[in-house]
């Protein structure tokens, strides 16, 4: 399907603009040295920079450039599987194991959208849908 095809993109589109912010920052872990309160390192143990607020240091920290980069790189592994089925991901999808991983990858990559529903580009019909699945209804 097409669509799934437009909400691949979205979604890496959305990976290589914080690859590149994750880039631009040095793509280096940080840390919060307990002798330091309120500096976060770089690799270096050079002060990247310092927040005077209580917690935001290790909150930082904790989602440095390297671990966004480590992060990103496993998301795009899920992407590329989906990829190879997401035509099997359908309102109405075959009742088959492949059908169904179609069905859940893309329930998965839907989520990872939906982070991003502020941006221009998102569209209202990605969001997560859940399907019946099941026998068919006799009808």
């Amino acid at each position: 399907m097409a669509e799934n095809l437009d909400l691949l993109a979205f979604v890496r589109a959305r990976l290589a603009e914080e690859e590149d912010i994750a880039r631009e920052a040095g793509g280096d872990g940080w840390r919060t040295p307990a002798e330091a309160p309120g500096e976060v390192h770089d690799r270096t143990s050079g002060i990247a920079f310092v927040v005077r607020s209580r917690g935001y240091d290790r909150h930082i920290a904790f989602q440095d450039p390297a671990r966004s980069l480590r992060r990103i790189e496993t998301t795009r592994v899920l992407l590329d599987e989906y990829e190879e089925i997401s035509a099997l991901d359908t309102d109405r999808p075959a009742q088959d194991f492949t059908s169904g991983r179609a069905v859940g990858l893309g329930f998965v990559v839907r989520q990872m959208a939906a982070e991003h529903a502020g941006h221009p580009d998102y569209r209202v019909k990605w969001l997560p849908r859940f399907s019946h699945w099941g026998p068919p209804s006799q009808g």
